[in-house]
């Protein structure tokens, strides 16, 4: 096993709740696969795959209503493009402010490759410590970017205290079984959200 934890922060996020069909409405903190499109943002390969362990939810919870426009519809690959003001929208959106999180991760090596698994760790902490990515990383929404940093030493406490049940939370996508959505049951306690052992107890 070959872990990393990275500190991430904004000023806003918006992780969206898959039930909620017009608006956007944020879940209370980050999401494994949120959490996992930062890492690959940052260095991903296709012989690894990245394996939330931990998040750390470092300040309080703060949620604030906004209004923000946005498109209607897709734009199509054939599309010559969009005229916007005949396609934009009001839509609100309930998210969240001034976040931080630290990442506990690690990956298994899924494929043939020659590198060895230290050289994707060593590679990954390189990039991180010089703000290195293939695209910026985002909380949720593109519009919401993300500023990282590596965590060499202690993890700083949470802000909370107690045990809070945040209930269902989307896991991730098996983009291998027709991009079924798993859910877990979330909890967490003195900030921290422990998620080794899943996927096991998910639900589908």
């Amino acid at each position: 096993m070959f872990g990393i934890k990275l500190r991430v922060w904004g000023d806003y996020a918006c992780f969206t709740r898959p039930e909620m069909k017009v608006e956007r409405v944020s879940y209370d903190v980050m999401t494994p696969s949120a959490a996992r499109g930062i890492l690959e943002a940052i260095y991903w390969k296709p012989a690894i795959k990245w394996i939330i362990d931990k998040i750390h939810v470092i300040k309080p919870v703060k949620f604030k209503n906004i209004r923000r426009n946005e498109l209607k519809s897709k734009m199509s690959e054939r599309a010559g493009g969009v005229f916007i003001e005949d396609d934009h929208t009001q839509r609100a959106s309930v998210i969240l402010t001034d976040v931080e999180y630290i990442i506990e991760a690690h990956f298994d090596v899924t494929g043939k490759d020659d590198a060895e698994p230290i050289k994707h760790k060593e590679m990954f902490e390189r990039r991180a410590k010089k703000g290195q990515c293939f695209h910026h990383p985002y909380f949720g929404c593109r519009e919401f970017p993300v500023s990282f940093e590596l965590v060499n030493g202690d993890i700083p406490i949470s802000e909370l205290k107690g045990e809070l049940d945040l209930a269902y939370m989307l896991y991730d996508i098996d983009f291998k079984n027709n991009m079924q959505a798993l859910f877990f049951r979330a909890k967490m306690k003195d900030g921290i959200i422990d998620l080794t052992g899943e996927p096991a107890g998910s639900l589908r």
